[in-house]
């Protein structure tokens, strides 16, 4: 069985997934973040693949994207880097990242070399649902990857039952139809979208993700779903401290 899965069906609550641009701030630690985080708890992880045109993110990871290719990191090079991840890292990785670069590596040899180093999934924010569904699904499948979709306040509840039914692992709750970024709290607005999601008893777990930076949003994306998942928060902790392990000990305090 894939990791994700069975990571929600242990029934843990509060589930934390940490996102971080591969490459950021040194081009060799991917490794090191993974295993830190996993020592200090964090239940699942999002390996940015650098992008020049994140369109998804805000400025800190669009920053982070940029200074991780200025370093060298490339979709081959995380690979390689990740070849023995699973001598030891048990928990569920992802990759996240866009079409482009993954489409220039080829998306079946993208599938084979994530089964043959040990991920789990991916999310691709601007791979379009009917493409997946009719170009990409099959070939994930092969390969056992889950790939996660996105939904926000503005997807019809048709679209949201629709990527329920066809897909498995999770779905990430997007807070609000932004780009990334820290939010002190979620507005009225946030918390109806929350409910209106959660009326719907989908069959697929769930995940909220951006904004996510204290207490008071990471106990609100836990009382609406599985968990949060917490990107920029990290990524600043890490640029600004170098070290995974004070980043994590700094995020933890926090929330």
């Amino acid at each position: 069985m894939n990791r994700i899965n069975k990571l929600f069906e242990t029934g843990k609550k509060d589930l934390l997934s940490i996102y971080f641009c591969a490459g950021y701030p040194e081009v060799n630690n991917t490794v090191d973040v993974i295993r830190t985080l996993e020592k200090n708890g964090v239940d699942m992880i999002e390996i940015g693949i650098p992008f020049s045109d994140p369109m998804a993110d805000g400025v800190v990871i669009q920053n982070a994207a940029t200074q991780a290719l200025k370093n060298g990191m490339s979709l081959h090079y995380l690979f390689d880097q990740l070849k023995d991840i699973r001598d030891d890292v048990k928990m569920p990785l992802l990759f996240m990242g866009y079409l482009n670069p993954i489409m220039q590596y080829g998306f079946e040899n993208f599938c084979k070399s994530c089964n043959e180093c040990g991920i789990d999934g991916c999310v691709i924010p601007d791979l379009p649902f009917e493409d997946y569904i009719n170009d990409f699904k099959p070939v994930a499948d092969q390969y056992g990857i889950k790939v996660v979709m996105l939904i926000t306040p503005e997807t019809s509840e048709d679209r949201i039952r629709l990527i329920d039914e066809q897909t498995d692992g999770f779905i990430y709750m997007v807070s609000s139809a932004a780009t990334t970024g820290a939010q002190q709290s979620f507005d009225e607005q946030k918390q109806a979208y929350f409910h209106r999601i959660n009326s719907m008893s989908l069959r697929n777990p769930r995940m909220v993700g951006f904004g996510i930076s204290n207490k008071e949003t990471f106990r609100a994306a836990c009382d609406n779903a599985s968990g949060a998942i917490i990107g920029s928060k990290f990524v600043t902790l890490l640029g600004e401290n170098k070290s995974p392990e004070i980043a994590m000990k700094k995020l933890l305090a926090v929330l």
